[in-house]
């Protein structure tokens, strides 16, 4: 690799304990938070009064956290190098009358969140995580980290077209995952959940509960130079984001405040309370900033010089599918971060984004790949344009190409963890 920079497997270790140890949203906030607190940061509600304090603080709100660090000498007008990510994946959520089977089987009703690849749930080991809320609104995490479920796929003595002429799935009828023998039994579930939190089933009046896999992540390939596992979207890019608000924080001088916002319900559109289309991030920026005595002329000039990396997955150039990518594009496991580009603005990418994006990584001394779609094909899109629309910032789009997005296990570049987190740090020390 034509780069400075030499592979550190310790971060992509410490990648995938963080990947395991986030099966939910609401599992990535609490681990994020708990990183931070190690590192000094403090918590701060949002239903306190802010003070003027310098140092590392952060907001949680659900299955978002905000996270930014006010260096000594910073004015009322200090911009800010903020790092965009999210902490939903596409997986099966838990219906709120979960409890359901037939012709002798137990099974739980789930909906589908976000563009998921439905077949890539099938015959797997599958766990259960997410949040409970109880009588009095406290929450408490959930997290069965063992085979629960599986969503049983057809045999194909029973399907014998399915070779021939594609699996064809039914939203509703053939992802209901399966969890025992018997008949429906009203309740069982959040009775089952409650005792795994340790908590009295009859005090339980709320839940956020999604399946995930079970299998652990992995290095892979005859020279471990890929890396297997789930939700690396866009929890890859919320640990890379993790490690450089850290390091920079360690910096003798910092000409800007850095943030780490990691929204949830990008997979759906991001209009939520706690996603990249809602106040919060505008609202945490307005606050600091009038916290530290300045007025709404403050605030402008800070956010006319403020520059947001939105750090999402790729797609890496695919062996059996190459024709459909731009032909002149085809991004490669561990040839180092992407800059992504899309003229119609589904990436906020501009020419002098780009100029911030490759100055970074030129001080990292990490390459970088271009990543534009096939004309033929619809592009997706990110938290990067919400971004930049809601609050009038300069924003750029990134990420780490990797193959089977949206999958229950994706796959990227073992190297590429660590040479996205490089030029994170790079960007947030200016």
């Amino acid at each position: 690799m034509s780069s400075a920079h030499r592979f550190d497997r310790g971060h992509t270790d410490d990648l995938m304990t963080f990947l395991a140890a986030s099966p939910s949203p609401y599992h990535a906030v609490a681990n994020t938070a708990e990183r931070l607190e190690k590192a000094g940061f403090r918590q701060v509600a949002e239903t306190d009064a802010w003070d003027a304090s310098t140092g590392g603080k952060y907001v949680t709100r659900g299955g978002a956290i905000i996270a930014w660090y006010v260096p000594d000498g910073a004015t009322t007008a200090t911009p800010f190098r903020i790092i965009g990510a999210h902490t939903d994946s596409p997986n099966l959520r838990v219906k709120p009358l979960p409890d359901t089977g037939s012709h002798g089987w137990r099974q739980i009703a789930v909906e589908l969140y976000g563009g998921t690849l439905l077949n890539t749930w099938l015959d797997r080991d599958l766990g259960l995580s997410g949040r409970i809320t109880l009588r009095d609104g406290s929450h408490h995490l959930v997290n069965v980290d063992r085979p629960l479920l599986r969503v049983p796929q057809l045999a194909v003595h029973l399907d014998r077209s399915v070779n021939s002429e594609g699996l064809k799935l039914d939203k509703q009828r053939h992802m209901t995952p399966i969890w025992g023998l018997g008949d429906p039994d009203e309740g069982d579930l959040i009775r089952f959940v409650a005792q795994e939190a340790g908590v009295a089933a009859g005090d339980v009046t709320g839940w956020d509960l999604m399946v995930h896999s079970v299998e652990a992540p992995a290095y892979l390939g005859r020279d471990q130079e890929l890396l297997a596992g789930p939700r690396m979207d866009n929890l890859l890019s919320v640990h890379a984001g993790i490690a450089a608000l850290t390091a920079a924080c360690a910096s003798a001088s910092l000409p800007y405040i850095p943030v780490l916002a990691a929204f949830d319900h990008e997979e759906n559109g991001s209009q939520s309370d706690t996603g990249a289309e809602g106040p919060l991030l505008g609202n945490v920026l307005e606050r600091s900033v009038f916290a530290r005595g300045g007025s709404f002329e403050d605030k402008s000039r800070a956010f006319a010089g403020t520059v947001c990396l939105s750090s999402d997955t790729g797609h890496a150039v695919h062996p059996n599918y190459s024709e459909r990518h731009d032909p002149g594009h085809h991004p490669m496991p561990n040839g180092g971060p992407i800059l992504k580009v899309n003229v119609n603005q589904r990436y906020a990418t501009d020419g002098s984004g780009r100029a911030v994006f490759a100055a970074a990584a030129e001080r990292a001394g990490v390459p970088w790949q271009h990543f534009v779609s096939n004309n033929s094909m619809p592009c997706g899109t990110t938290i990067g344009p919400i971004t930049a629309a809601r609050h009038g910032i300069t924003t750029v789009d990134i990420g780490v190409a990797i193959l089977s997005m949206h999958s229950a296990r994706e796959l990227c570049g073992a190297e590429d963890p660590h040479l996205l987190a490089s030029v994170l740090t790079a960007f947030l020390e200016g």
